[in-house]
C-alpha cells in the first residue's frame, strides 16, 4: 500500500536530515529514504571521522614536542587501532543521535534506494518515489506532495587513475587504514588534501603533495595559501605544485610509482599509498530523473535561488547542486528549501556570508571575498593584518605562526572579507561571518572588547590595523 506524504527526502546526510526536522517543526509528514546511514557522508566518511584523526594526530604530536612544555613523556606511541577505535565511538555516538532526532521530530525513515518515477497511477506528476528495501522486501511506493534531493556526492576519481584501495585511495578509504603507512603521495593540494597531508604528517609519515595549480589551496586567500605552504613545509610535507600527475605511468609493486609533469620535465615520485583529493562529485546517477524535466548541467541539478528544480514540487540541496560543498551550507539550503515549500517567504542564502574552515594543523578560516576577489570586483581596498606572534594566548599555546587578514572597501568602510591561518582559528571564523551578517565596519569590531589573554584579540587587532592602528603590532 503507497504512503502519503508531504515531503519525502532522498538522502539522510546533513542536508537531508535537518530540511526533514524543520519540515517536521512545521507540521509536515516526512519521511527520509537513505540507502546507508542517517548523518551522510559528513558524519561517516568526512567531517567528523576526519576530524577525530586530526586530532589524535594533534595529540601525538603534541606528546612528541611536551618537553618544549616542561612536560618529559618517554617512549610516546601511537596505537592505531585505539585511533580508530576513538573514532568509531564518536560517529557511532553521533549516529544514535541523529536517529534520535528522527524519532522526536516522528520522521519516518526507509532503508533502501529512492528512485523517482513518472507519471502513474499514483500521481499525474512525476515524483512518487519507488524504494527499494535493502531488507530485500517488496518495493515501497510513497506518494509525496514534495520532494527533495539530497543524495550528496563521493570522492572525484582521476581518469585513469584506478582506485584500489590498497595502493591507490580516495579519503573514503583512507578512513579505514589499519596502519599508518611510511610514506604518502596525495594528488591534490585542495581542503581535503592538505588536511590529510597535515594529519599523516603528524602521524609520522612522509608527505608529498602534487598540486596542478600553482599554490596549494587555491580558493583561499594568496597569503593564507602562502603561509599554509611555508608551514606545510616547515613540518616535512613536500610541496610540488605545477604538477600534472601522469596516471598512464602508474606502477604498483610493494609500493606506488607515478610519474608527473613539473616544469616541463617528467619526476618520478614513490611511497608505500597514493591518496586521490582532486574532489568530488555529485551522486545523481539512478534517481529516476529522466523521469523528470529536470535540468542537469556539469553532472550538477540546476535549481533557482530557492532550490527547486523544473519540476516545482521537487528541490535538491547540497552537494548535488554544486556551489560550496559544506555540510553547513546543505543544511541552510534545506532549511530554506522547506520554508519555501511551505510557504514561510525564506530570504535566499548569501555565499558570501558563509563561513568556510580547513582542519590542517594549523587551521585555517574565511568568510567573504578574497583580497584579489575584491579587487576584481571594483572594490578599493583596505587590508589589515594582524600576526599571531604577538598574541600572548597563542604563545602559551605554543603555536604563534598564522594572522588574521581583513579585507574591508576603502569608500564605504564595509567588511568584504575575513581570512585567518592559525591556532583554533575554526572556531574563530563566527564572529567575523556575524560582523559580516550584521554589515559590520571594522571600527565596530575594534570596538568590541576582546577579553585578554585570547586568541580573539588577533581579531580585534586586525581590525584596528584596517586602518592603521594596532596596538601591539
Amino acid at each position: 500500500m503507497a504512503q502519503e506524504y508531504d515531503l519525502v527526502i532522498l538522502g539522510g546526510g546533513t542536508g537531508g536530515y535537518v530540511a526533514a526536522i524543520r519540515a517536521s517543526q512545521l507540521g509536515l509528514k516526512t519521511a527520509i529514504v537513505e540507502k546507508g546511514k542517517l548523518g551522510g557522508t559528513c558524519l561517516h566518511k568526512g567531517c567528523i571521522p576526519s576530524k577525530a584523526l586530526l586530532r589524535s594526530a594533534e595529540i601525538y604530536k603534541t606528546a612528541k614536542n611536551s618537553e618544549e612544555y616542561g612536560v618529559f613523556a618517554n617512549d610516546v606511541t601511537v596505537n592505531f587501532a585505539k585511533v580508530q577505535e576513538r573514532k568509531m565511538k564518536i560517529v557511532d555516538t553521533l549516529h544514535r543521535g541523529v536517529e534520535q532526532l528522527m524519532k522526536k521530530g516522528k520522521i519516518d525513515v526507509y532503508q533502501g534506494i529512492g528512485r523517482i518515477l513518472g507519471p502513474s497511477i499514483f500521481s499525474p506528476l512525476p515524483g512518487t518515489i519507488s524504494v527499494e528495501m535493502n531488507s530485500g522486501a517488496e518495493n515501497e511506493m510513497l506518494i509525496p506532495k514534495n520532494v527533495i534531493i539530497a543524495t550528496g556526492s563521493r570522492p572525484r576519481p582521476l581518469p585513469g587513475l584506478e582506485i584500489d584501495g590498497e595502493y591507490v585511495l580516495t579519503s573514503d578509504e583512507a578512513l579505514e587504514l589499519t596502519a599508518i603507512p611510511k610514506s604518502v603521495i596525495i594528488v591534490g593540494g585542495g581542503v581535503i588534501g592538505i588536511e590529510w597531508a597535515s594529519m599523516l604528517s603528524d602521524f609520522g609519515a612522509e608527505v608529498t603533495v602534487l598540486e596542478y595549480e600553482d599554490r596549494i589551496i587555491p580558493t583561499e586567500d594568496k597569503e593564507v595559501s602562502k603561509e599554509m605552504q611555508r608551514l606545510m613545509k616547515k613540518k616535512g610535507i613536500k610541496i610540488i605544485t605545477k604538477a600534472k600527475v601522469l596516471p598512464e605511468t602508474l606502477s604498483k609493486d610493494g609500493e606506488v610509482s607515478i610519474l608527473a609533469e613539473v616544469n616541463g620535465a617528467n619526476r618520478e615520485f614513490i611511497a608505500e599509498r597514493l591518496l586521490v583529493s582532486v574532489g568530488r562529485q555529485a551522486n545523481i546517477e539512478g534517481l529516476g530523473l529522466e523521469n523528470t524535466d529536470i535540468q542537469v548541467d556539469r553532472g550538477h541539478i540546476v535549481t533557482n535561488l530557492y532550490y527547486q528544480t523544473k519540476e516545482s514540487h521537487i528541490y535538491a540541496i547540497g552537494d548535488v547542486i554544486g556551489g560550496l560543498q559544506l555540510a553547513h551550507v546543505a543544511s541552510h539550503e534545506g532549511i530554506i528549501a522547506v520554508e519555501h515549500m511551505s510557504e514561510n517567504k525564506p530570504s535566499p542564502l548569501d555565499y558570501d556570508l558563509v563561513s568556510k574552515c580547513i582542519y590542517s594543523n594549523p587551521e585555517a578560516a574565511s568568510v567573504g571575498l578574497t583580497e584579489e576577489q575584491a579587487v576584481q570586483k571594483g572594490h578599493k581596498v583596505k587590508v589589515g593584518k594582524f600576526s599571531f606572534r604577538a598574541v600572548g594566548k597563542a604563545l602559551v599555546f605554543g603555536e604563534a605562526d598564522g594572522f588574521v587578514k581583513i579585507v574591508a572597501d576603502t569608500v564605504t568602510d564595509d567588511i568584504l572579507g575575513v581570512h585567518m591561518i592559525g591556532p583554533h582559528v575554526t572556531d574563530m571564523i563566527s564572529e567575523a561571518g556575524l560582523a559580516m551578517v550584521l554589515d559590520a565596519v571594522p571600527w565596530e569590531i575594534a570596538h568590541t572588547i576582546h577579553p585578554h589573554p585570547t586568541l580573539s584579540e588577533a581579531i580585534g587587532e586586525a581590525a584596528l590595523a584596517v586602518d592603521g592602528r594596532a596596538l601591539h603590532g
